[in-house]
């Protein structure tokens, strides 16, 4: 009896240890906020970011079996080189290659976001996903049919099991693994957040004068050091279309009319074309608009009212200047970092 009774015990103990082991390797998150950095947003005890949920995120990211037709990903929007943004449009073009009314923004320090979508319609990140994914523009797709392709690929399973301990492949699922590829996208390895972190990089003489035209021109929007506030304003463009009114096909509300969330400064030498809808196609184009092209909009933002007159007061030099310090904003690291690639999507077995 005492035998028995102490085989069932030692199996119990290693039932339990092999589970503890597990949950263990699992929740071991490999999420590291950039020092530079302020805390994080994003809800990492929910989803807590782990190698193998990273890297069932980034295969799903660039799979095209996420869209209605099978023949786009994420990815085809998001394109790395391009700091996650789809270049040559100048909106983006999506399944079938309908065209939107938008251009997509970067996937980047997603973890610090405190809403999603140029009109923030998302709440949180691990929705997110959904709203392209099902998007009759973008990729037409439907979660029911993705779990249909998916469930049955071996591979895929296996990843589901050492991500989540289920092979069995479910909506929540598939937007945690999406988000936590996406919260891995950091860009925090540009000239600036090495002058930052004192790692032996100083701003040459016109980009230290462009810093401080920035933080008396610009900081009022682009807060450092992701160089956006996640607010959203009207910026005083040019109205090209009358059917995307921003914030306001949201909340109906007269006082969000053609607001726009603020976009983050980083890696602008990647991301052209600029603004929601593409309308400025060079870098140059930026600095000038603001300038001098600022319209006296609806809801027009106050932070563009200068001395009595709409747009940034600032002397050609300083806006030269201005341009130095933004070009110390691109990070080259980010767009070629491997481990944010397409993977080869022939799994292997050994990848984790």
């Amino acid at each position: 009896m005492r035998i028995k009774m102490f085989t069932i015990l030692s199996f119990v103990v290693v039932v339990l240890y092999a589970f503890t082991n597990i949950t263990t390797h699992q929740s071991k998150s490999i999420f590291k906020p950039p020092s530079n950095f302020p805390e994080p947003v994003y809800n990492f005890e929910q989803n807590p970011v782990t190698r193998a949920g990273f890297e069932l995120g980034r295969y799903l990211f660039y799979d095209t079996r996420l869209s209605g037709n099978a023949k786009i990903s994420c990815g085809f929007c998001h394109i790395q080189s391009d700091a996650f943004t789809q270049h040559g449009h100048i909106v983006s073009h999506g399944i079938n290659n309908r065209t939107g009314i938008r251009n997509a923004p970067p996937v980047m320090n997603l973890a610090w976001a405190t809403s999603f979508m140029l009109d923030g319609r998302a709440a949180t990140l691990d929705k997110q996903a959904l709203i392209p994914i099902t998007g009759h523009v973008e990729m037409d797709g439907s979660i029911d049919t993705i779990i249909a392709r998916l469930q049955p690929d071996k591979a895929y399973r296996s990843m589901f099991k050492k991500a989540f301990g289920s092979s069995t492949i479910t909506e929540q699922n598939i937007l945690k693994a999406l988000s936590q590829f996406m919260l891995m996208c950091i860009s925090a390895n540009s000239k600036y957040d090495k002058v930052m972190r004192h790692e032996g990089e100083t701003f040459t003489e016109d980009e230290a004068a462009g810093y401080e035209v920035f933080k008396r021109t610009c900081n009022g929007c682009h807060k450092e050091p992701l160089f956006t506030d996640y607010s959203f304003r009207n910026n005083g463009f040019n109205i090209v279309s009358t059917e995307d009114k921003g914030v306001f096909n949201i909340t109906h509300d007269s006082a969000d009319m053609y607001k726009f969330k603020v976009p983050s400064l980083r890696n602008l030498v990647y991301t052209a074309p600029y603004m929601h809808n593409g309308q400025l196609y060079q870098f140059k184009s930026i600095i000038p608009q603001y300038r001098f092209y600022i319209e006296n909009n609806p809801n027009l933002d106050t932070l563009l009212m200068h001395k009595g007159r709409r747009g940034f007061d600032m002397t050609n030099k300083e806006a030269e200047q201005l341009e130095a310090f933004l070009q110390t904003l691109n990070d080259s690291s980010f767009v070629n970092n491997s481990a944010l690639s397409e993977p080869d999507m022939q799994y292997k077995a050994d990848i984790f």
